[in-house]
């Protein structure tokens, strides 16, 4: 090989090691760069102050901390909050003011003089019913005012014929017996046109029923029709009921019967009124509790001769329960912890203990505390969160 090839073998190798080495360089340069700016960054983003310090049971707010600004601590005091007890309600017909109105016979409906909702007045036409039942009925009674009349004249005949010596006494006691049998089925037969609703004594006799109002009310349920055969007569025509007075029924849970009695003054909400309250007083409380939903029916009267109140509109019962001075904690002071309630009580400033307490009813956005709390204690009652890890 010429010597000339020697020196430019020479010189590619002294070229690749000086790329070499200045890659390297760079690469070293680089890295140490990248590394000094994380430090940098990490340097920069740590906070010098921790948001709080454990030690022990205590959790220590350190000056500086940014929880400080964010934690609101405030004493708590007793205090006598009545307990307002509300049960979901709804409105209803009086039982004693509602009448369902049933056929005395079958037959079928060959008039209806009512419609739903209507306002009827008492003794006013309702339904017209063809019977043949009210027709046998009054045959019935035609035959036993006859029977009756036969057996009265047999009866003086068989005095008359005893007095004057003609006849036994048997006969008389006869003629007694059968004047009683028939006298007998003579007032059933009165009797079951009366049931019908019809006079005994009429003049004409039809088989034609029609069926009056009761009472004076509104026609709230209707299930027959023009056509319409009433054949069965435990059936409901139609329920007329006087909405001058109406009842809020509500359900009380078994553990608050305690605070419900007769008499006692109520408010009571409608969905229909937002923002008005009916003041009334607690009517009735049902004796017997209901195995199913382990409430007691709890009812409130309300006059309502401008039908303001419906039946089925939904309503809130309200019942203002007194209690004892006890201290109350706002809500958002109460924290869960595993299975308890608890709070962050300050014992001196800026350091706290968790302490479990027992906590009662809600009232507004405030709980009775019923143990663990004393009056004055201060407690955390905003931000109580960025501690409850």
């Amino acid at each position: 090989m010429s010597e000339s090839n020697h020196d430019a073998k020479r010189i590619r190798l002294a070229l690749l090691c000086a790329a070499i080495a200045i890659f390297a360089a760079g690469l070293w340069v680089g890295t140490h760069t990248s590394c000094l700016f994380v430090e940098n960054a990490v340097a920069k983003m740590a906070d010098p102050v921790p948001g709080f310090i454990r030690q022990g049971d205590e959790i220590i707010i350190p000056p500086g901390s940014a929880y400080r600004a964010r934690l609101k601590v405030a004493p708590v005091a007793l205090e006598n909050i009545p307990r307002v007890l509300q049960l979901p309600a709804v409105v209803e017909a009086e039982p004693a003011r509602t009448v369902n109105i049933l056929p005395p016979v079958s037959g079928k409906v060959v008039k209806l003089d009512v419609q739903l909702g209507q306002v009827v007045k008492k003794g006013q036409p309702l339904v017209r019913i063809d019977s043949g039942d009210l027709a046998q009925a009054y045959a019935d009674d035609e035959k036993a005012r006859a029977a009756l009349k036969q057996a009265k004249f047999a009866l003086d005949r068989a005095w008359g014929v005893y007095k004057v010596g003609g006849g036994p006494k048997k006969d008389v006691e006869g003629a007694q017996n059968d004047y009683q049998q028939a006298k007998a089925e003579f007032n059933r037969a009165e009797s079951r046109l009366k049931e019908i609703g019809v006079c005994p004594g009429a003049r004409c006799k039809t088989r034609f029923l029609t069926m009056t109002s009761p009472i004076t009310g509104i026609v709230t349920a209707l299930t027959t029709a023009s056509g319409d055969f009433a054949n069965d007569v435990t059936a409901t025509l139609m329920t007329i009921s006087n909405l001058d007075e109406v009842w809020v029924s509500a359900m009380a849970p078994e553990n608050d019967i305690a605070y419900v009695s007769r008499g006692q003054a109520v408010g009571v909400s409608f969905d229909a009124y937002p923002g008005r309250i009916f003041h009334g007083k607690v009517s009735f409380v049902s004796a017997v509790l209901d195995p199913t939903t382990r409430r007691t029916s709890v009812r409130i009267c309300f006059a309502n001769t401008k039908g303001q109140l419906k039946p089925n509109m939904f309503a809130t019962v309200s019942i203002r329960i007194p209690q004892s001075c006890a201290v109350y904690a706002p809500d958002s002071a109460l924290l869960m912890n595993n299975d308890s309630t608890t709070v962050l009580v300050e014992t001196r400033p800026w350091v706290f203990v968790r302490r479990i307490v027992t906590p009662g009813y809600d009232e507004g956005n405030q709980t009775r505390v019923d143990h663990g709390l004393r009056p004055g204690d201060r407690i955390v009652v905003k931000g109580g969160v960025l501690l409850n890890d």
